[in-house]
């Protein structure tokens, strides 16, 4: 079996932002089909809402100071899964 990428989505319970979370997973793993091995959302607290792919932070809101947009994670997870894929309408 090959070894894919893990994809962690920590997000704060007491700002409720599950909904959020589980929509930007979904949109990672529509769009990286079989590229990914997992995409985990983490329950956190404090407004937590960051992003890692095998570890590595891509996304935090509170460096961004706002949300990814979903055009825009995706660009970041595919330079580190598959730097080769062409997103189609989310690369324009």
């Amino acid at each position: 079996m090959e070894n894919h990428p893990r994809v962690e989505i920590r997000y704060c319970t007491q700002c409720r932002w599950i909904l959020r979370a589980g929509w930007l997973a979904q949109e990672l793993l529509s769009t990286f089909d079989t590229d990914l091995g997992e995409v985990a959302l983490v329950p956190g607290t404090g407004g937590v809402f960051e992003v890692r792919v095998d570890g590595e932070l891509v996304w935090s809101r509170k460096q961004q100071g706002r949300f990814p947009e979903a055009k825009e994670l995706k660009q970041l997870v595919r330079d580190r899964v598959a730097p080769d894929k062409d997103l189609e309408h989310s690369d324009r």
